[in-house]
């Protein structure tokens, strides 16, 4: 830990901004679940709901894993530590609200953003298969990929092989200059350096994925979606990871740092948010859609119609 001074106020604008960003997506989670499970009560009493049901499991993964990392994002905030945490837990000491700062990256860039990340780039990769995959090989595939990552943040925080060549301070101690310290996390060169590593593999596996599902996907709808969310998530990965890189030049004290930072949240953001929007909330909702419009057809035309939907469906947004 580093020991600095700054201006109090700076630093509350951004942690609010991205306090109001988090709010938004926690909400957003708590739609998607509502979502997931509506359709999953639905579709118990309308049988032709239940095809489009069978990755309900892993679509609950996905916004799980938005939900945690929403949540870790929150911890790191002095904003939201002063005014949630230490009024429950006044002995908070610097060194534990350090150590927090250490949870907060092994969770956030360690697990839970890789974790919802791969989950997206399952669903994608599930809506061109003829077989729907099983949710235990969904929740293999993804901590198989993700707890190696985890442990290496957890490697890299706490024995800090290059400790005096490149920054691995995880966090400083911010003083008001009225005697209040507290500690504002940082993010470690060597730390960026494994979520860049994880970030370009994902980025060339996200690609190609999308190369495959736009070679059969005739729709025209469900081919603007797939531009959308390679669009996003291609240009958001990218540039979370040159922010996390630049951080380190600059102090968390200082506004470069706070606007920097911003943008790595913001990006890390914009991948859940779109993630949740066309591979949750849009196909669930086409589905509750087609469920209503399957009741004025007659039996012999459901099953052409329902043909029809499964290609708006699945092809991607799973």
């Amino acid at each position: 830990m580093l020991l600095t001074h700054a201006v109090p106020l700076l630093n509350s604008i951004f942690d609010i901004v991205t306090v109001t960003f988090i709010s938004g997506l926690i909400i957003l989670s708590v739609l998607s679940i509502s979502f997931i499970f509506h359709l999953r009560l639905k579709s118990k009493s309308l049988t032709h709901l239940q095809n489009f049901n069978s990755l309900w499991t892993v679509r609950f993964l996905l916004v799980l894993f938005i939900f945690l990392w929403s949540i870790t994002e929150l911890l790191r905030l002095p904003f939201f530590r002063r005014k949630y945490i230490y009024t429950f837990l006044p002995t908070f000491t610097i060194s534990q609200q350090a150590n927090l700062c250490k949870v907060h990256i092994i969770l956030s860039l360690g697990f839970f953003e890789p974790a919802f990340l791969v989950t997206l780039l399952f669903l994608l990769n599930a809506s061109i298969k003829k077989k729907t995959p099983n949710d235990a090989w969904a929740i293999t595939f993804v901590l198989l990929i993700c707890l190696p990552i985890a442990t290496l943040q957890a490697l890299l925080i706490f024995f800090s092989p290059l400790e005096n060549r490149v920054p691995v301070e995880t966090s400083v101690i911010f003083n008001d200059g009225y005697g209040f310290d507290t500690v504002l996390c940082t993010h470690p060169f060597l730390t960026s350096v494994a979520f860049a590593a994880f970030g370009i593999t994902y980025c060339t596996w996200f690609l190609f994925s999308c190369w495959r599902v736009l070679s059969l996907v005739i729709n025209k709808g469900l081919r603007v979606r797939i531009y959308v969310l390679a669009s996003i998530i291609l240009v958001a990965v990218p540039l979370q990871i040159i922010s996390l890189g630049f951080s380190v030049l600059w102090s968390p004290h200082q506004e470069v740092y706070c606007i920097i930072s911003l943008v790595a949240f913001l990006s890390a953001f914009s991948c859940a948010t779109i993630g949740e929007g066309i591979l949750v909330i849009k196909p669930i909702s086409d589905a509750l859609d087609a469920g209503g419009d399957c009741c004025i057809w007659s039996p012999r035309q459901l099953p052409q119609l329902q043909g029809t939907v499964v290609l708006r469906l699945e092809g991607p947004p799973m």
